[in-house]
């Protein structure tokens, strides 16, 4: 049994037991939540697409809060003395999918 489930603008391809890091939710850790957003959904060799959205629950667990790896962006502009540099580390929500329905 899979899913395709739309958050934070990402499409992601799930099954029970799978532990993504996804953007940033506003839930506590612990906290047990389901996914509306639902693009797809196969089961027993039967699939349902959504016209844009199926009718389907995909209940998830919040494991954690964190920040990935820093990405540094330097700029430079040659023959003008002007360089700039930039890091930047992208907060996210690391979740285990419980069960889809």
């Amino acid at each position: 049994m899979i899913a395709i489930i739309k958050t934070g603008g990402k499409q992601y391809v799930v099954k029970p037991g799978d532990k993504l890091k996804i953007e940033k939710l506003l839930k506590e850790v612990g906290e047990e939540f389901s996914f509306t957003d639902v693009l797809l959904t196969e089961k027993a060799g039967s699939v349902e697409v959504g016209a844009p959205f199926v009718k389907a629950d995909v209940k998830a667990k919040v494991l954690s809060h964190g920040k990935g790896d820093k990405v540094v962006v330097y700029k430079y502009k040659s023959k003008k003395r002007e360089s700039r540099k930039i890091g930047h580390r992208q907060p996210y929500t690391e979740v285990e999918i419980l069960s889809i329905k």
